[in-house]
């Protein structure tokens, strides 16, 4: 009895330690499922889209510098010297023109219209008109070849303006060319297979205009 004094106490104290070290076990599970309970995982605030980056070395395209076209409109008007008449057609920077005095010399130029009103039209035959635009007024020069006439040309209201008409009477190329001035005074010239003369006066409502009994239509001028 005495031998097993010492073994009983021993069966014992390995039991006690067998049931704490349980105890420990069970005890820290349940801490660490408190733990998870008491700090949830939170998700996260979406990030807000942003604007995608320029690509290096790219630039981002500058609006050029606008380019402002004299306006259109026709300009009707005499030589310094009141000897001829000078019609200007304006449209979209292109500018058509007729010099004209009425018996028989005449040029039909053609050109461009710089930004800043300028203009240098040339006929066929080498005419030049060299005029500005200011306002409401062209004035220049239109050298002729053999002689320069100096102008102003103000702006015209219908049925002030340039007109023209083309047709075939009696066998003939006719071929017309009339400037009607501010207060409807008219100059132009008729060509019979090339050969000039006065033309006869059209209608400006209208543009009728007879011609060795054949009723033709001289029709607005423009570029």
């Amino acid at each position: 009895m005495k031998r097993s004094g010492p073994l009983f106490t021993l069966l014992a104290g390995l039991l006690l330690a067998l049931f704490m070290l349980s105890l420990n076990a069970t005890t820290g599970t349940r801490s660490s499922a408190a733990g998870d309970e008491s700090s949830p995982d939170v998700a996260s605030p979406s990030a807000a889209p942003t604007s995608p980056s320029p690509t290096p070395g790219t630039r981002s395209p500058s609006p050029g510098p606008s380019r402002t076209t004299p306006p259109n409109g026709d300009y009707a008007g005499r030589t310094d010297d009141d000897s001829s008449a000078v019609a200007v057609s304006l449209r979209d920077g292109k500018a058509i023109a007729y010099f004209c005095d009425g018996r028989d010399q005449e040029s039909w130029l053609k050109g461009d219209v710089e930004d800043d009103g300028s203009m240098r039209l040339t006929s066929q035959k080498g005419a030049v008109l060299t005029g500005e635009l200011n306002g409401k007024r062209i004035s220049g020069t239109v050298d002729m070849g053999q002689r320069e006439y100096g102008f102003t040309a103000d702006k015209a209201l219908k049925p002030s303006g340039l007109y023209r008409a083309t047709a075939s009477v009696r066998g003939a190329a006719v071929d017309g060319g009339w400037i009607v001035l501010p207060g409807g005074r008219q100059v132009g010239i008729l060509k019979r297979d090339g050969t000039p003369s006065a033309a006869p006066r059209i209608d400006p409502e209208t543009g009728a205009v007879t011609v060795d009994g054949q009723q033709l239509t001289a029709r607005p001028v423009t570029p």
